[in-house]
């Protein structure tokens, strides 16, 4: 039902943005405020949509900062934030689209530009001087690919979020492992898993020898990784790249992990919702790009190992956060202005320790987010081998679909390659 839900909404919002185009270039309700226009003389509300922030006096205190450097510009215009979430930004996009109130600023995730970008509910960054070749000198290279689409840039990148691989030394050791020479190869990981595993005399599990760090309907990320190592992209030029032996591995050795060498229960995760290895319940598996030491503890901080799977080629799955312009904004310079006081090195350290990620700018490999942790270190340095999620337009439409129905797979209900047709079959 909630799918259907979504895609309803997206099929409003795609038939409401040209009729809102065309509103808002007709002049009517305001005036757009040219390039030449004094910002001290510009007026309005700025609607923010981020999902950037938790409900926390952190999370708004962040916030806060970044709208007071904004007023440093834009005195006179008044910022309207709605704090979102990923589960519910796709519905409040399309449900403010689709109503006829659609935000100025929206900063969304890897895979979101094309579904929304192909509908012309962004604005072209050009024209702000923004283009691929200007987001690769700004910020690490990698990114391009998730902020464009048919060409031109419609986003502009905050932070990316990694996902790591990570052991424990002390528990490499203690089953008789090297930690200075991690598991590069599926059957590498999946035999140093086993040999972590811990059960107590019934056979329970009392130490994972691998943590997807996902529950129920959430493997899709840990899915895109190993086909990432496996040598595929989740989509090739809008095209599936998974239907097919790469994908059929990948999504086969999840099942078999959990299934058949029982390294961890499907579905586990820690009461906190943090890797298990942060809480010493696992002996390898995958983590953020942040990890708070002081939270976790130094003892846990130093005894992990970060690497990357290199089977076929070296992978590491990211995802991120990247700042968007609504294409029927009355106040793009200011819309845009906001972004770059998104973009700052204290606003994207601020959103990169809030989210479990990295900075995305360039020069931030030695800035003190990255280099107080060894989880954004090893993230940060390698960030050339991510791999995203995402590419077809229909994407949001699909994220969910492949929540479920990978898990099918995983829980032996229906074959992989049955799976990964039928989700190849959906794209478009």
């Amino acid at each position: 039902m909630e799918n259907r839900k979504h895609s309803r909404l997206l099929g409003f919002a795609i038939a409401g943005v040209a009729a809102l185009a065309l509103t808002a270039c007709s002049g009517g309700g305001g005036t757009t405020p040219g390039a030449s226009e004094d910002p001290e003389d510009v007026s309005g509300t700025l609607r923010v949509l981020v999902p950037s922030f938790p409900a926390s006096n952190e999370g708004t205190d962040a916030f806060e900062a970044i709208v007071d450097v904004f007023h440093e510009t834009y005195p006179n215009v008044e910022v309207e934030p709605d704090f979102a979430t990923f589960a519910n930004l796709n519905e409040k996009i399309s449900t403010s689209i689709a109503g006829g109130q659609p935000y100025d600023v929206l900063v969304t995730g890897v895979g979101w530009i094309p579904p929304f970008a192909s509908q012309k509910a962004f604005l072209d960054l050009e024209q702000f001087g923004v283009t691929p070749d200007s987001i690769a000198q700004d910020a690490n290279p990698a990114i391009v690919p998730a902020v464009e689409y048919d060409d031109a840039v419609y986003a502009y990148p905050l932070v990316l979020g990694p996902k790591p691989l990570a052991l424990s030394r002390s528990a490499f050791e203690a089953a008789g492992l090297d930690p200075d020479s991690p598991p590069t190869t599926l059957e590498e990981l999946a035999d140093a898993a086993e040999k972590l595993t811990v059960r107590d005399a019934s056979g329970k599990v009392t130490r994972a020898g691998f943590d997807f760090w996902a529950g129920p309907g959430e493997y899709r990320q840990d899915f895109v990784a190993l086909l990432g190592a496996l040598g595929n992209d989740l989509y090739d030029g809008g095209e599936p790249d998974f239907d097919n032996a790469q994908g059929e591995e990948a999504l086969d050795w999840i099942g078999e992990m959990i299934n058949d060498r029982k390294v961890i229960d499907f579905g586990q995760k820690s009461a906190s919702g943090a890797p298990l290895l942060y809480t010493k319940e696992a002996g390898m598996g995958f983590v953020g790009g942040y990890i708070d030491c002081a939270a976790v503890t130094q003892e846990v901080c130093d005894d992990l190992v970060f690497f990357n799977l290199d089977d076929e080629r070296e992978a590491m799955f990211a995802g991120g956060q990247l700042a968007s312009i609504g294409s029927t904004t009355k106040l793009p310079d200011a819309a845009w202005s906001f972004i770059e006081a998104l973009s700052t090195p204290e606003a994207e350290a601020s959103i990169a320790k809030l989210n479990f990620a990295v900075p995305a700018a360039a020069d931030a490999g030695h800035s003190e987010i990255v280099a107080s942790n060894p989880a954004s270190t090893f993230a940060y340095e390698n960030l050339d081998t991510v791999v995203f999620e995402g590419g077809a337009e229909n994407w949001l439409d699909l994220r969910n679909v492949f929540n479920t129905e990978l898990d099918k797979a995983i829980l032996g209900q229906e074959s992989s390659a049955d799976v990964l047709a039928n989700l190849a079959a959906q794209s478009k």
